[in-house]
């Protein structure tokens, strides 16, 4: 670790602000702000309107596409200015992380402060923060079309890629902090490696649920019983039922709900398993660690449910979604060397 400490450090920094930007990300699709800049400027959008005449310029284009004509068009500039602010902090972080990624990365190249094995580790995290970016905007360009918001496929690509981009930055600084071996229970390597990938996938139907807004109905628990329809808009389509636990929104809502009690449930299993066996003290915090931050993170989806995604209730749940995914990656690690 001493001799990786400054590498170490870049890591965790870009942990960091990959999670600001997870954060602000939320924030910006619950405030519907996602749609609000539809022209994309890598090194001009850096810098938001200056001015009054800037401002209309940015209010005027926003005009010319469907979430302003089809949903916004009682706004005025300053509700647009307030929409525009989440839109546009997403990005200039986005780029920031670009620069600490690569800058650092050319410095410890050059200076000659990476073994092979973390410069190949390195590269895929670059090519990682690249496809997020790209798929950022693969997703914006989703809304500007017919319909007054982004595919939620897309929603789920551009999520996803951002936690598994922060998973692995995560395991690469472990990596270095942690480069001894050690022998394993590859039963229990095996079990969680399973939980990781049903958290993955749980987190992929808690982006269909956010991008189908299906958390604003049947907003009871722990029955799917008819609740109060808060969003203004519902589409219904005839389609194969398989469609539904994909494209429909009490559908996706019902894969979302089982598969929380599936990852509580293996997450138990994992730590009832682990209970008897000789565990190192880093693996038996993470294992704890990952018992309780479960548990919290399914009140969070009930409560975020119940009360029909509040602002500060659907980012706290987004932001245990990141938590139990670090704590899921942490307890891998310990296990899997």
């Amino acid at each position: 670790m001493k001799k990786n400490k400054y590498v170490v450090y870049w890591l965790l920094t870009g942990c960091f602000l990959i999670f600001v930007m997870v954060l602000v990300g939320g924030i910006t699709r619950l405030t519907h702000s996602g749609l609000s800049i539809s022209d994309y400027k890598l090194i001009q959008g850096t810098i938001p309107p200056m001015n009054e005449q800037e401002w209309q310029e940015a209010f005027e284009l926003y005009k010319q596409y469907p979430e302003y004509q089809k949903l916004n068009n009682h706004f005025g500039i300053e509700e647009f200015k307030d929409i525009y602010f989440w839109e546009w902090l997403h990005r200039v972080i986005g780029r920031f992380i670009g620069v600490v990624f690569m800058v650092p990365f050319l410095y410890f190249l050059v200076t000659k402060k990476l073994d092979k094995p973390t410069i190949k580790k390195a590269i895929i995290l670059l090519i990682m923060g690249g496809f997020q970016g790209f798929l950022g905007w693969y997703m914006v360009k989703s809304g500007l079309i017919d319909r007054p918001d982004v595919s939620h496929f897309r929603l789920a690509a551009h999520l996803t890629t951002a936690f598994l981009t922060f998973a692995y930055s995560l395991w690469v600084a472990l990596d270095l902090i942690y480069p001894e071996k050690k022998e394993i229970d590859k039963g229990i390597r095996n079990l969680i490696r399973i939980g990781l990938v049903l958290l993955l996938l749980q987190i992929i139907w808690g982006a269909f649920v956010a991008g189908l807004d299906a958390g604003f109905i049947h907003n009871h628990w722990p029955l799917m019983s008819e609740g109060k329809l808060i969003h203004e808009t519902v589409y219904i389509e005839q389609q194969p039922v398989i469609k539904n636990f994909f494209e429909g929104k009490s559908g996706v809502q019902f894969v979302h709900r089982y598969l929380a009690y599936l990852v509580v449930g293996f997450i138990a299993l994992i730590w009832f398993k682990t209970r008897k066996m000789p565990t190192t003290p880093l693996q038996e915090k993470g294992l704890k660690v990952l018992l309780g931050l479960v548990f919290v993170q399914f009140l969070l989806g009930v409560l975020t449910l119940i009360y029909a995604v509040p602002l500060w209730l659907g980012i706290a749940h987004q932001i245990g979604a990141f938590f139990l995914l670090a704590a899921m990656t942490f307890t891998l690690h310990r296990f899997a060397k």
